[in-house]
């Protein structure tokens, strides 16, 4: 493009079994109708989806946005994305860090990496110049060792669970961010790529730096003004721990493999317990004046709230330094804590195990390392489960574990689950924030209703946040509409909400056409059995009762027709067309 603002352009082409690289210059149409981070990433992935994940031809995309490396809040994330060996859905990631911003500072929008390295490799990138360098050294190797090789830079590394065929591998970005869903982490090691460096100087053409800085005000003024992210008890305060309290008490805590919903012992587990043994301190992605990341006096990561769960209650843990130290082994050996998790409780089930009989810190090194039981647990629950011929003990979605909402406390989020593209995500709809954070309006969580049309226009905002590339968090504070007058002055644009919600709409749906062109229907979208037999732990005048699939099915059907696919949950050629988007028969 010419002129452009916000945006460089160009996109570096890297194919390792060529050993080669090229630029690609997309139109602006392209840009104008897919924008960024997860939506650019999803254009390029569409020709080649069909694929099988660890073909050659696979890509693995790394895109940024328009507002990276501006002074628009929130803009140092970036996307990972190809298709994941874990559930064969499309696969992605939204992550954080300086990786995004270091890689528009070389001049680049995303990487596309196709191809596999003969012998291990690692990719380096100074502005303009790319190398694919011989790095044999670092088999095996955990990502603090390998990202402790490079200087400073935006960093991103693979470690030992990856390259031992982890399906729940993930990428570790700049020693405290992570692509940890889908299994992205295996995808790389499967082109034989340890790491890459990126290192830039450029900066990046804002349309009006005035208006920007009036935008950012704007943002800055609601986000104040939010109790969820600023205020004592806050994300900012506590991390996404600042979440514990307010699931356990409104028993929906995922517990003993979500045979359960609340767990005793559990205000003893909580955020502030880290604050105060840890001594927590603050630290998060560049551009964000959240800090929602927490480490401890000694440097150590202190769990995100899904961590937090899941190594306590999802499995009966009690002990925070094992937590801790749970949390490092996964992150040093570059695996997803969820995943992790809820394979081992799915496996504890299966084999009647409790927490007193399992050493949790050996069988997560021996899933990173495929020996003993772990060379079985590294296939994620869902395959787990399926061979043991007990399937219905995987709480997953299309493959995916499931998170630590369990969705007999949030109906909506039970919708969310069953329709996410990537599989059991809480982030593609995210309904905690009205279900309980009562963000923007409380709705009633005990039931269906409106839910379908809510969730349709989550998932559409939520893809356009992931392609601007913004943080979730910030809209507890802040409304799509604020971000829509920071887009315009960084890239001179007129657009409004409206306009980007549309774009929104229109990078799901091609995320539905793939997954379609990948064999995915309604029947994959659904929830696990148990949710619709067994009742929560009731009490305190709670009453956790079962799903029921009537009121499921009839609601999913309403989302269908919102969402305008057919009834088998397949897209229809209008709704297609209509979106600008190219028609593929599925």
């Amino acid at each position: 493009m010419s002129d452009t603002f916000g945006w460089t352009g160009r996109v570096l082409c890297i194919d390792l079994s060529a050993g080669k690289h090229r630029t690609i210059t997309p139109s602006e149409e392209i840009y104008r109708k897919f924008i960024g981070g997860k939506g650019l990433a999803g254009y390029f992935l569409r020709p080649l989806c069909g694929k099988t994940w660890d073909s050659p031809e696979m890509p693995l995309l790394i895109f940024n946005g328009p507002l990276v490396n501006t002074a628009s809040p929130t803009s140092g994330r970036f996307t990972v994305m190809s298709i994941s060996p874990l559930t064969g859905t499309v696969g992605d990631s939204s992550a954080g860090g300086k990786f995004g911003t270091e890689l528009k500072k070389a001049g680049w929008d995303g990487i596309i990496i196709t191809g596999k390295s003969s012998g291990l490799c690692a990719i380096e990138i100074d502005n303009s110049e790319c190398r694919i360098i011989s790095c044999p050294g670092l088999a095996g190797r955990g990502t603090e060792q390998t990202l402790s090789v490079m200087e400073d830079g935006g960093k991103a590394a693979v470690g030992p669970a990856a390259e031992n065929g982890v399906k729940f591998a993930g990428i570790c970005f700049d020693g405290h961010s992570f692509a940890g869903r889908n299994g992205l982490g295996l995808v790389m090691a499967t082109k034989n790529l340890k790491y890459i460096h990126v290192k830039g100087q450029g900066k990046t053409p804002v349309f009006d730096e005035v208006d920007l800085k009036k935008a950012r005000e704007d943002v800055f003024r609601l986000v104040s003004a939010s109790p969820v992210l600023k205020g004592e008890l806050g994300i900012s305060e506590y991390g996404t721990g600042a979440l514990f309290d307010l699931i356990h008490s409104r028993r929906m805590m995922p517990t003993d493999n979500f045979r359960a919903t609340r767990f005793e012992g559990a205000e003893k587990l909580n955020a502030h317990s880290y604050k105060n043994k840890f001594s927590t301190s603050k630290t998060g992605c560049t551009g964000c004046h959240i800090q929602c990341k927490k480490k401890s006096y000694d440097g150590r990561a202190i769990p995100e709230f899904e961590t937090m769960s899941h190594f306590t209650a999802l499995i009966g843990n009690r002990d925070i330094d094992i937590v801790i130290e749970a949390n490092k082994i996964c992150n040093d050996a570059g695996m997803d804590t969820i995943s992790a998790a809820s394979t081992i409780a799915c496996w504890m089930e299966i084999e009647n195990l409790k927490f007193k009989d399992i050493d949790l810190l050996q069988i997560l090194k021996d899933i990173s390392l495929s020996r003993n039981e772990g060379a079985a647990l590294k296939y994620g629950s869902a395959e787990y489960a399926r061979n043991a011929g007990k399937p219905g003990t995987s709480m997953s979605v299309k493959g995916l574990e499931l998170p630590a909402y369990d969705p007999r406390g949030a109906l909506g989020m039970g919708l969310a689950y069953a329709t996410s593209t990537r599989g059991g995500c809480h982030l593609r709809a995210y309904p905690v924030s009205h279900e309980i954070l009562r963000k923007p309006v409380a709705t009633d969580r005990f039931s269906f209703t409106g839910k379908a049309r809510i969730i349709k226009i989550a998932e559409d905002m939520n893809a356009l946040i992931d392609s601007l590339t913004a943080c979730k968090f910030i809209f507890f504070g802040t409304t799509i509409e604020e971000y829509a007058h920071v887009f315009n002055a960084v890239t001179g644009m007129d657009t409004n909400g409206s306009d980007l919600l549309r774009a929104g709409e229109r990078i799901y749906y091609n995320e539905r056409m793939m997954n379609c062109i990948r064999g995915f229907s309604s029947d994959d979208d659904d929830l696990p059995e148990r949710f619709f037999t067994d009742q929560g732990s009731s009490g305190e005048g709670i009453e956790i009762l079962p799903l029921n699939r009537d009121d499921f099915l009839e609601t999913r059907g309403k989302y269908y027709r919102i969402r305008g696919v057919t009834p088998q949950g397949k897209p229809e050629k209008n709704t297609c067309l209509e979106l600008g988007l190219e028609w593929t028969d599925c």
